[in-house]
Protein backbone atom coordinates (compact mmCIF):
# COMPACT_ATOMS: atom_id res chain seq x y z
CA UNK A 1 0.00 0.00 0.00
CA UNK A 2 2.99 2.48 1.10
CA UNK A 3 4.30 1.80 -2.44
CA UNK A 4 0.66 2.69 -4.33
CA UNK A 5 0.47 5.89 -2.31
CA UNK A 6 4.06 7.14 -3.09
CA UNK A 7 3.28 6.26 -6.60
CA UNK A 8 0.02 8.43 -6.73
CA UNK A 9 2.31 11.10 -4.74
CA UNK A 10 4.55 11.26 -7.19
CA UNK A 11 2.17 11.60 -10.45
CA UNK A 12 0.36 14.18 -8.16
CA UNK A 13 3.53 16.21 -7.88
CA UNK A 14 4.31 15.46 -11.46
CA UNK A 15 0.78 17.33 -11.98
CA UNK A 16 1.51 20.23 -10.27
CA UNK A 17 4.86 20.38 -11.93
CA UNK A 18 2.81 20.46 -15.52
CA UNK A 19 0.04 22.88 -14.36
CA UNK A 20 3.04 25.39 -13.49
CA UNK A 21 5.41 24.20 -16.97
CA UNK A 22 2.46 24.90 -18.93
CA UNK A 23 1.42 28.03 -17.78
CA UNK A 24 5.64 28.97 -17.94
CA UNK A 25 4.80 28.23 -21.64
CA UNK A 26 1.72 30.71 -22.47
CA UNK A 27 2.98 33.33 -20.61
CA UNK A 28 6.62 33.74 -21.50
CA UNK A 29 6.85 31.59 -24.92
CA UNK A 30 3.11 32.39 -26.48
CA UNK A 31 3.15 28.50 -26.83
CA UNK A 32 0.26 26.48 -27.86
CA UNK A 33 0.74 23.54 -26.12
CA UNK A 34 0.25 25.99 -22.90
CA UNK A 35 -3.42 25.18 -22.33
CA UNK A 36 -3.59 21.66 -23.24
CA UNK A 37 -0.49 21.33 -20.54
CA UNK A 38 -2.28 22.61 -17.82
CA UNK A 39 -5.56 20.88 -18.40
CA UNK A 40 -4.01 17.52 -18.50
CA UNK A 41 -2.04 18.06 -15.55
CA UNK A 42 -5.03 19.65 -13.67
CA UNK A 43 -7.14 16.10 -14.50
CA UNK A 44 -3.93 14.37 -13.29
CA UNK A 45 -3.99 16.21 -10.10
CA UNK A 46 -7.76 16.29 -9.45
CA UNK A 47 -7.90 12.07 -10.00
CA UNK A 48 -4.75 11.35 -8.31
CA UNK A 49 -6.05 13.81 -5.38
CA UNK A 50 -9.49 11.64 -5.24
CA UNK A 51 -7.37 8.28 -5.15
CA UNK A 52 -5.13 9.60 -2.43
CA UNK A 53 -7.85 10.75 -0.29
CA UNK A 54 -9.52 7.47 -0.75
CA UNK A 55 -6.55 5.59 0.46
CA UNK A 56 -6.07 8.07 3.59
CA UNK A 57 -9.70 7.00 4.20
CA UNK A 58 -8.71 3.48 4.36
CA UNK A 59 -6.01 4.24 6.58
CA UNK A 60 -6.00 4.52 10.26
CA UNK A 61 -4.47 7.92 10.86
CA UNK A 62 -7.05 11.38 10.83
CA UNK A 63 -8.25 12.74 7.99
CA UNK A 64 -8.58 16.67 7.48
CA UNK A 65 -11.92 16.62 5.55
CA UNK A 66 -11.58 20.77 5.44
CA UNK A 67 -8.44 20.83 3.96
CA UNK A 68 -9.10 18.47 1.34
CA UNK A 69 -12.35 20.12 0.48
CA UNK A 70 -10.77 23.43 -0.31
CA UNK A 71 -7.80 21.62 -2.17
CA UNK A 72 -10.64 20.05 -4.16
CA UNK A 73 -12.49 23.08 -4.95
CA UNK A 74 -9.57 24.89 -6.24
CA UNK A 75 -8.44 21.89 -8.24
CA UNK A 76 -11.95 22.46 -9.78
CA UNK A 77 -11.16 25.55 -10.18
CA UNK A 78 -8.16 25.06 -11.59
CA UNK A 79 -9.72 22.33 -14.29
CA UNK A 80 -12.26 24.31 -15.34
CA UNK A 81 -10.02 27.63 -15.85
CA UNK A 82 -8.10 24.97 -17.76
CA UNK A 83 -10.87 23.97 -20.32
CA UNK A 84 -11.92 27.69 -20.90
CA UNK A 85 -8.40 28.61 -21.82
CA UNK A 86 -8.34 25.43 -23.92
CA UNK A 87 -11.18 27.00 -25.88
CA UNK A 88 -10.18 30.53 -25.69
CA UNK A 89 -6.16 30.92 -24.95
CA UNK A 90 -5.45 33.76 -22.66
CA UNK A 91 -2.70 34.68 -20.66
CA UNK A 92 -4.69 35.95 -18.23
CA UNK A 93 -6.46 32.57 -17.78
CA UNK A 94 -2.87 30.54 -17.73
CA UNK A 95 -1.92 33.07 -15.25
CA UNK A 96 -5.63 32.24 -13.28
CA UNK A 97 -4.46 28.67 -13.23
CA UNK A 98 -0.62 29.20 -12.21
CA UNK A 99 -1.42 30.95 -9.34
CA UNK A 100 -4.34 28.45 -7.85
CA UNK A 101 -1.73 25.85 -8.41
CA UNK A 102 0.29 27.94 -6.05
CA UNK A 103 -2.45 28.53 -3.45
CA UNK A 104 -3.14 24.23 -3.95
CA UNK A 105 0.58 23.98 -2.86
CA UNK A 106 0.41 26.21 -0.33
CA UNK A 107 -2.80 24.76 1.46
CA UNK A 108 -1.10 21.56 1.15
CA UNK A 109 1.88 22.92 2.97
CA UNK A 110 0.61 25.35 5.50
CA UNK A 111 -2.62 23.99 6.54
Amino acid sequence: MDFINSVLVFLHLLGMAGIIAGFMLQLIAGHAAGPKSILHSSLLQLVTGLLLTGLAEMGDGPVDHAKIGVKLVVALAVTVVAILDVRRPDKRLAITAGALAVVNVAVAVFV
